[in-house]
């Protein structure tokens, strides 16, 4: 019609969807897409704004937001608070398609660094880093995707010819804790996912994400509730400073009466400096971001806590 468009293609991929979901129910479809292309994830008998129907994907990769993350905590933490805009910008689009939070392949391999190598500072602070990210990563809407080695923090880039470096989680390694440790956060960001609704109940409804603290760039602060479809949320803070921030007020709804830590990247099993709030957290009759009640927490430096009512 004058556009640019490949209307052969887009009728291929929707009825390569139609027939893919119409024949094998439960399978998913994921478009590892990176244009703005309208409805990639949409129903193709609905027609969006540019008059054609959805291409009928169950899943599309978010570029967006892996570039603007990968950017935010690359920078020094001194810096990172007049780039904060680009940990909170994906909120702005996130229900348009169902996302997922790729750290694609791409941004691993020809001289990029590995995840954890993309960090600053000292082997500690990068490996905390990694850590903090990644939680923030689990508590974001959207679905998660790693790629081979950022589970177990490998330093050295992705390579074809011989697969993950598998040796560095080997006991008879000097460093095997500090890979285990982000191992072990792995798996547990994984279980207390399956194990808390709020993650995961509402992951396209924009009535299950509420900022919390969406503008504390100063202190390098994120937090959020997420909640679930009876309304029960879930609060993760992530602090991306390498200090420890004491009595730290965070507002919350005001019907919870007490808040437990369910997960925390600073602990000692996953290479933190222990660093935890205690059990449980009581919310005090001081008003904070628009709330009549608040938190007073204990941030543990470059890290990631999820809380919830006890």
């Amino acid at each position: 019609h004058g556009g640019r468009e490949n209307l052969d293609a887009v009728a291929f991929l929707q009825e390569m969807n139609a027939t893919v979901y119409r024949r094998a129910p439960g399978v998913v479809t994921i478009a590892e897409e990176s244009t703005a292309w309208d409805g990639v994830t949409r129903a193709t008998h609905h027609t969006g704004p540019g008059g054609f129907g959805g291409l009928g994907f169950g899943l599309k990769w978010n570029m967006g937001w892996m570039h603007d993350s990968l950017s935010y905590v690359q920078h020094e933490p001194v810096h990172r608070k007049y780039h904060h805009n680009e940990m909170t910008f994906s909120m702005v689009y996130a229900y348009s398609e169902n996302y997922v939070l790729p750290i694609s392949h791409d941004e691993v391999v020809h001289g990029k660094r590995s995840l954890v190598s993309k960090m600053p500072g000292d082997w500690w602070q990068q490996r905390a880093t990694t850590r903090a990210y990644l939680g923030f990563m689990w508590a974001h809407p959207g679905k998660q995707l790693l790629f081979m080695g950022q589970e177990f923090a490998q330093g050295a880039e992705w390579s074809e010819a011989h697969g993950p470096d598998w040796w560095l989680l080997d006991p008879a390694y000097p460093a095997e804790p500090d890979h285990r440790g982000v191992r072990d956060l792995v798996r547990d960001l994984n279980t207390a996912y399956r194990h808390e609704p709020a993650l995961w109940q509402r992951d396209t409804d924009p009535a299950g994400f509420t900022w919390i603290a969406g503008d504390a760039a100063d202190d390098n602060v994120l937090a959020f509730l997420r909640h679930d479809a009876d309304g029960t949320p879930l609060l993760a803070v992530s602090h991306f400073s390498p200090v420890v921030r004491h009595d730290y007020r965070l507002g919350i709804p005001e019907s919870t009466p007490a808040w437990h830590e369910v997960l925390n990247t600073d602990a000692t099993r996953y290479g933190g400096s222990d660093i935890h709030n205690p059990h449980p957290v009581k919310p005090e009759p001081h008003p904070a971001h628009a709330h009549p009640t608040s938190l007073r927490l204990t941030l543990p430096p470059l890290a990631t806590i999820w809380l919830r009512p006890a």
